[in-house]
């Protein structure tokens, strides 16, 4: 192991020629003049995953203004902009990379604030002509290079304070913006000016000349942000909303923004001042997926061969059978808002006219619709729904507020649609037989999370964006809502894992899922990884849901 850069400079050009594998005489920790560079995995060879690295620079030589480190909240946006900063600097090396996320500002252990001062975790791929050692070019990356891009990156005098100033200021603002929601009746704020549409599907920047949003008059309220000061927008409140109009006018770019609203975005995103419920979820069908131990009866009941559906399990759930799911399990997480589409809805999940209805009589109809619960969910259990809605005018009937996009600007219609519903009564529906009630937090076996694969291991895989392996099992969260990156993916593996160790019986999943996402980093990962992001309790919590396998304890 080398002490200082001269002798990791000698092994390097030691070992310059040899085969791949004599790159692990560097790990280890490496004292330079003005930061610490651990190297804690090698690469076992140039075509494995990179190696895994970390520097340290002191509170001393970072010299990071007051403001960057005052809340919990302005240092998390700080590490946020550390991180992007260092991948700005190394940019140009294909070597060097830091996963610093894209337009979401998370928790990362990408750039993390120690008692020892701003620790950087990022990647290094060791350079190699087939698989002999190029020594003399990694001696470069690390003891030349490696220094300037750092001090560009962390130190004062190359740092754009300004930049960072901003970047803090604006995530400041969210927290403060989203917090105050609930003393405003609100679920969910659109600020004046956002820019909701995105460049395309596979890319999360705002669409160059999209439309700026446009408050309503009347849906109008102005909330106060500590850095930016009022701020005038749309303001979503707590109840029944119904989004509708035409299609390809913005209902579902509108609902987008909401999802990932409960998540803060950097500056110039266009949607930095678009802020959600919290413990927002998004509720959809997902035809396939597994269901352990829910309670559907509220939604699903009197199956033929008087099948139960209070305990119902199933790993090839119907459209219906997973929407269903989906807005218990929500329920059992604790969520107090809905977001919905009726894009990726079952309709006999969603609605049942009055003519099927009169066709199939309700006795032999085992699908309670959500039109027929959303009342009980607002008025009973304080649960608010936001819906996209196009194809059924009865939702109209119990909304309290009908917002039409009108090439992709938001018009108030909820005098028209009571006018509507008053020229166009839908008519008296049969209200359920049987009172929809929150669903008890499900007792989970832990040893039904083994994150362990065959040889006994600890595996957390992620193959792309949407699946995830931990241990023998594999997880599709294609239908999972929001996930921001990777990260997060990873992150929850980490969690999962963390609740499968621990053994005995977990008597409130949510409750212990809740615990390991208020612990420190350390204390999830076993490792110094710098490619995790923290999700929230509703996407680690539906991640749990889908493991096929999962043993509930009755």
């Amino acid at each position: 192991m080398g002490n200082n850069p001269h002798e990791l400079e000698n092994t390097l050009h030691r070992i310059d020629g040899k085969g791949y594998k004599a790159y692990k005489d560097i790990a280890g920790r490496h004292a330079f003049d003005r930061f610490t560079l651990s190297i804690d995995h090698v690469q076992a060879d140039p075509f494995a995953a990179p190696s895994r690295a970390r520097v340290v620079v002191p509170w001393a030589v970072a010299g990071l203004p007051e403001h960057a480190t005052a809340t919990p909240v302005r240092a998390r946006a700080a590490r946020d902009w550390l991180a992007r900063n260092f991948r700005r600097a190394v940019r140009d090396e294909r070597d060097l990379a830091i996963d610093a996320g894209a337009q979401t500002v998370l928790d990362r252990t990408a750039c993390l604030f120690t008692e020892a001062g701003v620790e950087l975790r990022f990647t290094v791929h060791l350079p190699a002509a087939g698989r002999k050692i190029l020594g003399r070019q990694a001696a470069t990356l690390l003891t030349e290079k490696l220094p300037e891009r750092v001090a560009t990156a962390v130190e004062p005098g190359q740092r754009d304070e300004a930049a960072l100033r901003a970047h803090c200021d604006a995530v400041e603002d969210q927290v403060a913006l989203r917090a105050a929601l609930a003393e405003r009746g609100l679920v969910a704020f659109v600020a004046e000016g956002a820019v909701l549409p995105r460049a395309s599907g596979i890319d999360d920047r705002p669409l160059q000349g999209a439309i700026p949003f446009e408050p309503p008059e009347s849906l109008a309220v102005t909330l106060a942000a500590p850095n930016a000061g009022p701020v005038r927008g749309l303001g979503i409140a707590k109840g029944i909303t119904l989004l509708v109009g035409g299609g390809f006018h913005g209902k579902s770019t509108l609902l987008n923004a909401l999802k990932v609203g409960v998540f803060d975005h950097r500056p110039g995103d266009g949607r930095e001042q678009v802020v959600t419920n919290p413990d927002a979820a998004c509720i959809r069908a997902e035809d396939g997926r597994a269901v352990t131990g829910v309670d559907l009866s509220p939604f699903i009941h009197d199956l033929p061969l008087d099948k139960p559906t209070e305990d119902f399990s199933t790993d090839l759930a119907s459209g219906s059978t997973s929407q269903a799911a989906a807005v218990m399990e929500a329920l059992e997480a604790g969520t107090s808002t809905l977001l919905v589409d009726e894009d990726t809805s079952a309709t006999n999940f969603m609605i049942r006219d009055r003519r099927m209805q009169a066709l199939v009589a309700p006795a032999d109809e085992p699908i309670t619709p959500f039109l027929d619960r959303i009342r009980e969910l607002r008025d009973v259990h304080g649960v608010s729904t936001v819906l996209v809605m196009g194809g059924s005018g009865d939702y109209l009937d119990h909304a309290d507020t009908v917002i039409q996009m009108q090439a992709y600007r938001p018009l108030d219609a909820t005098a028209r649609a009571r006018q509507v519903t008053a020229d166009h009564p839908a008519g008296e529906r049969a209200l359920p037989d049987r009172p929809l009630t929150r669903p008890t937090p499900r007792r989970i076996r832990a040893d039904s999370l083994d994150p362990r694969e065959r040889k006994g291991r600890v595996r957390i895989k992620v193959r792309d964006d949407d699946t995830l392996s931990v241990g023998e099992h594999t997880l599709d969260l294609s239908a999972v809502e929001p996930l921001a990156d990777r990260a997060q993916l990873r992150a929850i593996g980490q969690v999962l894992a963390r609740l499968g160790q621990q053994g005995g019986t977990l008597e409130a999943a949510p409750a212990a899922i809740a615990k390991w996402l208020e612990a420190d980093w350390e204390a999830i990962t076993e490792r110094p990884d710098g490619d995790l992001a923290r999700p929230r309790l509703q996407e680690v919590a539906a991640a749990l849901s889908r493991l096929r396998g999962l043993a509930v304890v009755r």
